[in-house]
């Protein structure tokens, strides 16, 4: 390698990731100029007024299980009802993913690369940007309404028996885990991409023996739940890691590197790690996107565009190549790399919704789902990179649990002036607490509070366009998945 080569000084840089994308479900109002046509993959209300029906039927249903955010760490309940599903999860090779920031980007890459090579597959994300179904995806397309319902009403007997015999009922969580692994045995898939929900070892997805194990950047995050220190995560994330896998590991902190790294030696894990096995050679700027050239464990994946913004997005395929490298044995049993022309085909195809996803125009409003300081950094030198604002306005509504002070202070330097806000649900940080922080952080001039996210876009937008409609003004809301998914409906998406 000569010492010109980018290789070492881009993987040298801090990786961070954005975090993963949430929606509540809403009525949406269309702010002044509506935004283009919903995503392909994010699909709207069933029409059928029957179908519908049933589909908020089954979705009051399971709102009477406990919620994302309340656990009780064991993996018991999703295990026994695998049992009386007949283990409907080892039916077909799997590549498991946990991680801080990146998850549902890298799931979604390497489900596109599976996919591209003639695979079935099922994938298994959380949470969802408009729809309950998108969560279980196959062939590449969340699953329709009518096969939510009947996959559903299918393993319902099944968890209510479940229920009976343990202390605490089945969560919202573990029943969709439990509807993903058994629509995954009937279709059936070739190959299942399954995204963690929090953590890993007690993780409900965590009754699969992967194949493969990915492990996104580790950083600061539930750290009420999952440790203080990348250490200590990185110990329960850790848990993922079986017997013979092989493990995908994303750049990481040293300690939560150390902790990752024994615990494959324990299981004997083979260890492929970005900046060393992997990783991403060069990256430029391109219209829509930006133009990769990739290193993987076959060797050089040149001119690879992918239509997502930002560095962190290009480790993100990165570790998506070598997983799916691995999944194939490139590198052990198969010394040849994966076809060039089909690794191109399916990167170009990849879409990342609610990650520095653009949907109006005049002035430009962005959404991203940054919602910790890690993933706020990542968007914010993503945003310099991609867009050429000259006067950039923050819609800013976050979480009470969130470490808001470090994500404001990542969002300083490029935001013109901050709109606080606060979204729907009752975790969210109240408007005024959020905006004291916000005048430390950015000085009384500069912040604005609208407690109503509606009122908050609309202030947002005349900010921005006070230099005129030809100007360079624009506005990115972040700060929560919450608010981000809301005002994807208030936007028109959807």
């Amino acid at each position: 390698m000569s010492d010109s080569d980018p290789f070492d000084e881009i993987i040298a840089e801090e990786t961070t990731r954005d975090p993963d994308l949430a929606v509540i479900e809403a009525g949406s109002r269309t702010l002044r100029t509506q935004g283009g046509a919903p995503s392909a993959d994010v699909p709207a209300r069933p029409e059928d007024p029957e179908v519908d029906k049933a589909l908020r039927a089954v979705e009051a249903d399971l709102a009477t299980r406990w919620g994302e955010t309340k656990l009780e760490p064991s993996v018991s309940r999703i295990a026994a009802l695998m049992d009386v599903l007949g283990e409907p999860q080892r039916s077909y090779p799997s590549i498991h993913i946990t991680g801080t920031n990146g998850k549902t980007s890298t799931a979604r890459m390497i489900e596109a690369l599976l996919g591209a090579f003639e695979l079935r597959t099922g994938r298994y994300t959380s949470p969802h940007v408009q729809s309950i179904t998108e969560r279980i995806s196959l062939d590449g397309a969340p699953i329709s309404a009518e096969r939510f319902i009947e996959t559903y009403d299918d393993i319902k007997p099944y968890v209510e028996m479940v229920d009976a015999s343990q202390e605490y009922r089945l969560s919202f969580f573990e029943v969709l885990t439990g509807m993903a692994y058994a629509a995954f045995a009937d279709a059936p898939v070739d190959a299942a991409v399954v995204e963690v929900g929090m953590g890993g070892s007690w993780d409900a997805t965590n009754v699969i023996d992967a194949d493969v194990a990915v492990v996104t950047p580790i950083d600061l995050d539930h750290t009420d739940r999952l440790g203080e220190t990348p250490a200590a995560i990185a110990s329960e994330k850790s848990g993922i890691i079986k017997q013979d896998a092989t493990v995908i590991l994303a750049q990481q902190p040293v300690d939560a590197a150390q902790v990752l790294l024994k615990k494959a030696v324990d299981v004997d894990a083979t260890v492929a790690r970005e900046g060393l096995e992997f990783g991403v050679v060069a990256r430029q700027v391109a219209v829509g996107g930006q133009l990769l050239t990739l290193r993987g464990l076959g060797g050089e994946y040149g001119e690879v565009f992918l239509p997502l913004h930002g560095p962190y997005q290009a480790h993100n395929a990165a570790v998506a190549l070598a997983a799916v490298e691995a999944f194939f044995g490139v590198g052990s049993q198969r010394p040849e790399p994966l076809d060039m022309d089909t690794v191109r085909k399916a990167f170009a195809s990849v879409s990342s919704p609610g990650r520095l996803e653009v949907v109006r125009r005049s002035p430009t409003v962005v959404l991203d789902a940054a919602h910790n300081p890690a993933g706020a950094r990542a968007t914010a030198e993503a945003v310099g990179e991609a867009f050429d604002f000259s006067r950039l306005i923050g819609v800013v509504g976050a979480s009470g649990d969130k470490n808001v002070r470090g994500l404001l202070e990542a969002f300083e330097p490029i935001f013109t002036e901050v709109v606080v806000t606060q979204n729907s649900t009752h975790r969210a940080m109240d408007a005024d607490e959020l905006a004291a922080i916000a005048v430390e952080v950015f000085g009384e001039e500069r912040v604005q509070v609208e407690p109503r996210l509606p009122d908050a876009l609309e202030a947002a937008i005349t900010l921005a366009e006070e230099e005129g409609e030809f100007a360079g003004g624009g506005v990115l809301v972040t700060g929560s998945v919450i608010t981000v998914g809301e005002a994807r409906l208030l936007l028109g998406r959807g």
